[in-house]
């Protein structure tokens, strides 16, 4: 039996840890094991722009390594995921970074983007979350930490974390297939 892989997630908000395993078990075929850290991301509660929602991810990974034991850096995975908003030239978006850090290599990617109605992007630039203004919008608790603004924007067609499970699938792809990723392009 394949022993599981453990995974250290930046975050213990249920959302980011299921994506985390999810996309784990998918692309390496092996099950997983959670370790769930609290972990500062260095940056506003509600990122606004694409630079501190990619730090975001970044800082909490590192969090994690520094939290960890030197053999621990070296076999385990450390995830983290950081959702933020900007405004582009088409409109504000919702959106995530990924980073993934594996014996020594890191991964950093983004997700999707998802357009968020002007009057929520005014509401997070006077200082509030999105998970805050979307519960208020929509009647709902905590959905940060359930489909997320993605779920109740799509109908549930697509959620938090199918948005992040997928966005980590992509990212994965440096460590699928290494040898690509060190050869200079011809």
């Amino acid at each position: 039996m394949t022993p599981p892989l453990i995974c250290v997630v930046g975050s213990t908000n249920p959302v980011k840890v299921n994506a985390a395993s999810a996309a784990l078990e998918k692309v390496l075929g092996a099950p997983v094991t959670v370790q769930a850290l609290k972990v500062p991301s260095g940056v506003p509660d509600q990122p606004l722009t694409g630079e501190q929602t990619r730090l975001g991810a970044i800082n909490r990974v590192q969090a994690c390594l520094t939290a960890a034991e030197a053999v621990a850096r070296d076999r385990n995975w450390f995830i983290a995921i950081e959702g933020g908003v900007d405004n582009f030239p088409d409109g504000p978006a919702t959106f995530a970074y990924t980073a993934i850090y594996h014996q020594q290599v890191w991964s950093v990617s983004r997700s999707a983007s998802m357009p968020i109605p002007p009057a929520v992007y005014q509401a997070l630039l006077n200082g509030e979350e999105l998970g805050d203004v979307m519960d208020r919008l929509f009647n709902t608790t905590n959905v940060k930490q359930q489909g997320g603004a993605i779920g109740l924007l799509t109908r549930h067609q697509a959620t938090r974390q199918s948005v992040y499970e997928t966005a980590l699938i992509l990212a994965l792809a440096r460590f699928t297939h290494p040898q690509l990723y060190t050869q200079p392009v011809q």
